[in-house]
């Protein structure tokens, strides 16, 4: 695992720390994560400069339909994936009248080679989009996936969905899942697991998603309430024991998202005030 140790790194463990413009009218509770006693930051990017660090992040271009039969074509342009006073912000745009295949565009960033981790507490602050169609991820990949440059292909490299927000569902519920190979070498998944917000929709306010995940279990989070857990000692869950890198994109329409309609609002954004790696002190 690549770790960074910066002593600069050492004030971001203060959960109150304000870095994105949006946050002056935010609640206390918006900030909440698990307790972090007995953890130790070991890399974070709190998107403080003028643009995305190439030292941790790439743009990646893909066609749409690439993925699920998504409406969304995912570029490296600079109007569908920016920083901006403090937060990554991911915008989908409706590029014409029409609904349907190709008339849109988004982005979906990625830490493939550049910032892989194994184990520990992985936690990011998303304000998320919300409306018919809209389908947001914040969720890792493994490092030999051959997507991004490994040798093995999905779903044999495994896939942690920290959180997935469906807009033709509810905007104010976001879903833990994985997805892995099971021993037929078949697709097999934990089946989503939803977590509730109690008013609103997510789009309304930063929250923070969470997983906790050691060698024997995954456990999510939001606003540092526990909602879902499985364990990953099985034998047909050995993918779970590797190098994930992280995923950060907007898809929009497509085999699972629900289609977007006349009252999407477009442009759809996603911002990230921050993300950020600890491992338990004993690792």
């Amino acid at each position: 695992m690549k770790r960074v140790y910066q002593t600069a790194l050492l004030s971001m463990i203060t959960i109150t720390t304000l870095s994105c413009y949006a946050h002056e009218m935010h609640t206390e509770e918006s900030y909440t994560m698990t307790d972090l006693d007995g953890w130790k930051l070991v890399w974070a990017d709190e998107f403080e400069g003028d643009t995305l660090n190439p030292d941790n992040w790439n743009r990646q271009v893909e066609p749409a339909g690439r993925f699920n039969e998504e409406w969304q074509h995912y570029t490296a342009s600079e109007k569908n994936a920016y920083v901006e006073e403090g937060c990554l912000v991911i915008k989908a745009i409706h590029e014409s009248d029409e609904h349907g295949m190709d008339q849109y565009s988004s982005a979906r960033i990625n830490s493939a080679q550049k910032q892989t981790f194994k184990y520990g507490k992985i936690a990011a602050r998303i304000k998320l989009p919300y409306g018919a169609g809209m389908w947001p991820a914040f969720w890792m990949l493994g490092a030999n996936c051959s997507e991004n440059g490994g040798d093995t292909r999905w779903p044999f490299c495994g896939e942690v969905d920290i959180l997935e927000l469906y807009g033709s569902k509810d905007d104010g519920v976001v879903e833990a899942n994985i997805h892995y190979a099971n021993r037929e070498g078949q697709h097999d998944q934990l089946e989503p697991i939803a977590y509730h917000l109690k008013k609103g929709r997510f789009a309304d306010d930063f929250h923070v998603f969470e997983i906790i995940w050691d060698r024997k279990k995954i456990e999510w989070y939001v606003d540092g309430e526990r909602y879902a857990r499985t364990y990953i000692k099985s034998s047909e869950r050995t993918e779970f024991h590797q190098d994930f890198y992280l995923l950060l994109n907007i898809a929009v329409g497509g085999k699972w998202a629900g289609r977007p309609d006349e009252t999407t609002v477009f442009p759809q954004t996603m911002s990230i005030d921050w993300i950020r790696v600890y491992q338990a002190e004993e690792e």
